[in-house]
């Protein structure tokens, strides 16, 4: 772990049971995600100073928060941590500029408005920075908690189900946001989310908990390609995740040419533009697997893999198959019938056939 990273190891029995340990360097977004009930706020809290577990172990930005073996415990005044709740926790009587501000008593007082004023126009409120909670929309609230949060020039940035009290479409665009923003902040960042496409769009890293336990830990793409996570299978359907480069938009043919560690591959048409890294999820129901490249198909994508490993699903008549496309590992569902037809075994070269409208493109569009 990087100095400046963050350290994290809780565990208790009652009344929440926790067994985590994990890290987050800077610059990564470790997603912590699960079902509701399993722990991951109060995993948040943890880190924040606002709950005492039984044995934690907390160290940020090169400072011990927490470690009950020696009795240290730094209080949340103390933990250079900034917040976003779900819930905004906005100061109604105050402007947009006033809730900024009330996070920034460590400045001098004559720098204070200067420095909410840029920290509004670095999450694009400048306009509305005299306009009080209730004058906002959902998404300009959180925009305004954001801003607070960074206010404290934290070692760490813990965002608490950021996008539950927004609809769809404000959620893309706030996900866009925080994903540009984080690109230019040096510290750790931790989302706990139950919404898959939060992280999707957003994290580096997962963390997937289970009443309190951590069942795996590891970088995104690793641990979406993986065969043996059955939990993530029944809570949002195994499928790849990784990024790629928007090579071209073509409108007239209503495709997009992505470039990716394997190559190339043809998605449905989006208004993102040329050089923008993107996400891509491909779920593992979306891809057929052939033994010869097929001719006189209406699909775009066939990709030369090898199978890297097969794995049933507890005995059920589905397997789930890795492949290995260049740098990236794809997951695909067939019947264990198609895996005696083909005579599939690991090492065998086969081609992932995948429709172009079956890949789920995560991108900030051109406005």
């Amino acid at each position: 772990m990087a100095e400046r990273g963050l350290s994290v190891r809780v565990q208790q029995q009652a009344p929440i049971p926790l067994d985590v340990e994990f890290t987050c360097d800077p610059g990564d977004v470790l997603a912590i995600f699960g079902a509701s009930g399993s722990g991951k706020t109060t995993i948040l809290r943890s880190i924040a100073g606002l709950y005492r577990p039984a044995h934690a172990s907390i160290r940020a930005g090169g400072h011990t928060w927490s470690n009950t073996a020696a009795g240290t415990f730094a209080p949340p005044h103390r933990r250079a941590v900034g917040v976003v709740f779900q819930e905004y926790a906005l100061f109604p009587h105050l402007t947009a500029i006033g809730n900024v501000m009330t996070a920034l008593g460590h400045r001098p007082s004559s720098e204070r408005r200067s420095r909410a004023e840029k920290l509004l126009t670095l999450v694009h409120l400048s306009d509305h920075q005299d306009r009080r909670p209730q004058q906002l929309s959902g998404g300009e609230r959180q925009r305004v908690a954001l801003a607070r949060a960074l206010a404290r020039e934290p070692a760490v940035l813990l965002l608490d189900e950021p996008f539950a009290a927004v609809d769809r479409t404000v959620r893309r665009r706030l996900q866009d946001e925080i994903d540009e923003l984080r690109r230019t902040l040096d510290i750790p960042l931790v989302l706990i989310t139950h919404d898959f496409d939060d992280v999707v769009r957003l994290a580096t890293r997962l963390l997937i908990l289970e009443k309190g336990k951590a069942i795996a830990c590891g970088a995104l793409a690793d641990l979406t390609s993986r065969t043996d996570l059955p939990w993530l299978r029944d809570a949002v359907g195994l499928g790849s995740v990784f990024e790629a480069r928007v090579v071209a938009r073509d409108r007239q043919r209503g495709l997009l040419e992505l470039a990716f560690e394997g190559g190339s591959l043809f998605a449905a048409d989006r208004a993102l533009e040329a050089g923008a890294t993107v996400r891509l999820r491909i779920a593992a129901r979306d891809v057929i697997l052939a033994t010869s490249e097929p001719q006189g198909l209406s699909l775009h994508n066939a990709l030369p893999a090898t199978v890297s490993a097969i794995a049933g699903d507890g005995g059920g008549d589905h397997v789930i198959v890795q492949l290995v496309v260049g740098g990236v590992r794809l997951l695909a569902e067939v019947t264990r019938d198609a895996i005696t037809r083909l005579g599939l075994g690991v090492g065998a070269h086969v081609y992932a056939l995948i429709k172009s409208v079956s890949i789920d493109v995560a991108g900030a569009e051109i406005s």
